[in-house]
């Protein structure tokens, strides 16, 4: 079964740890990009989301949101679900949505990616 705590990399070299996973599911951890809207250096930021919990078959599935501190204005919010392979090695697949903060309801169109 797979174990949300610990240290993650993605695809784009960004690390999430997460550190503390309750009982109920409840966890946080921080989220250290290498992505940045402003091209500014990597910046950590905190996260917080709940993991579904399961019986003793399948794997997890969860969601977070990332609040970027001090380099953006966006919030994203990730959904995925955890496997292990044959060889025991855990992989999360997400899916994210980030929000923009825009100036006025008609420039709404561009806030989400």
């Amino acid at each position: 079964q797979c174990q949300l705590d610990g240290l993650w990399r993605n695809d784009q070299d960004s690390l999430m740890e997460i550190s503390v996973l309750s009982d109920n599911g409840d966890f946080q951890g921080q989220y250290l990009t290498r992505v940045t809207l402003s091209g500014d250096c990597a910046q950590i930021s905190p996260l917080r989301g709940v993991q579904q919990q399961l019986g003793e078959e399948g794997w997890p599935t969860f969601a977070f949101t990332v609040r970027w501190d001090k380099f953006s204005n966006a919030t994203t919010a990730f959904v995925g679900q955890c496997f292990v392979d044959a060889g025991g090695k855990e992989t999360l697949r997400t899916m994210w949505l980030l929000r923009e903060a825009v100036r006025s309801l008609e420039e709404d169109w561009k806030a989400t990616r």
